[in-house]
């Protein structure tokens, strides 16, 4: 076996082995979601029955249907305007030459060291000021504000790699900055705004700790955020447990599933013009 054919194998066998640290947790949770209520299923042991309606049971207790409406509610408050301001701003920094863009660059670069977790006091007191406390707006708007240092980054990324030819030809046409920007620059630009909406989605749905802190009643909150009030009542209930667990889990896995294509679109093009 000559060295490429080796090499070919060993990565094949890593990726093997990584898919298998990935797919054995959730493997793991499905198990133990059909075990009978009440119980502690012993590792990875299948149940004599399979108790299917530990789902249902699940989605009822958490009460899923309002936490899903909920959830769509910050989503839809989150990343359009995300995408929008990001866009517009990764447009300013990556291709116009605007006033301090360096020093803006390196602000926002110093915003992606900023934790969660370092400013949630802060911005407790700041919602309560302001009476936001226990809405989804307490949520909607903190993290259009803690996800602009990334998707800023992220548009930048694309934007700075984008021809001047482009710009120069649609110029001479006649066209503004503004034309240059809706009617050349963002048609070309969706597979890198798509991506962005992907992972911002996926952020927004997962957040826990906001959604804790911020908000009181737990139907007001993400899905990830209503499951540690669905922990503390049924966190003795293993099997039902992991049933809400999955319930959680499964539209974020729906719409990686559905747009992966995008997603790696835009990251090849990135790999390319980089």
């Amino acid at each position: 076996m000559n060295t490429t054919a080796r090499e070919l194998w060993t990565g094949r066998i890593l990726l093997i082995v990584v898919m298998a640290v990935t797919i054995v947790p959730f493997v793991s949770l499905f198990i133990t979601a059909l075990h009978p209520p009440g119980t502690y299923p012993p590792g990875l042991s299948l149940p004599e029955e399979f108790h299917w309606n530990n789902f249902l049971l699940a989605f009822q207790a958490a009460n899923m249907g309002a936490l899903l409406q909920s959830s769509f509610l910050i989503e839809l408050g989150v990343v359009p305007a995300a995408i929008l301001i990001a866009t517009l701003a990764g447009f300013a920094l990556g291709h116009l030459k605007v006033p301090f863009r360096r020093t803006l660059f390196i602000i926002f670069v110093l915003g992606l060291t900023l934790p969660f977790e370092g400013i949630i006091v802060p911005l407790y007191y700041q919602m309560r000021d302001y009476g936001l406390l226990n809405t989804q707006l307490a949520i909607i708007l903190p993290l259009i504000g803690l996800f602009m240092p990334f998707a800023v980054m992220w548009m930048r990324a694309h934007f700075v790699n984008m021809p001047e030819e482009l710009s120069e030809a649609a110029r001479m046409d006649g066209a503004s900055t503004w034309q240059l920007f809706w009617k050349v620059h963002v048609p070309l630009s969706r597979p890198a705004i798509a991506s962005l909406a992907i992972l911002l989605f996926l952020w927004t749905w997962n957040q826990f700790l906001l959604a804790i802190v911020l908000v009181d009643d737990p139907e007001r909150r993400t899905m990830a955020g209503a499951l540690g009030a669905f922990q503390g009542q049924w966190g003795t209930d293993i099997p039902l447990l992991c049933a809400g667990s999955l319930l959680i889990l499964t539209p974020t896995l729906i719409v990686f599933l559905v747009f992966q294509r995008q997603f790696v679109a835009a990251l090849l093009q990135g790999a390319v013009k980089g």
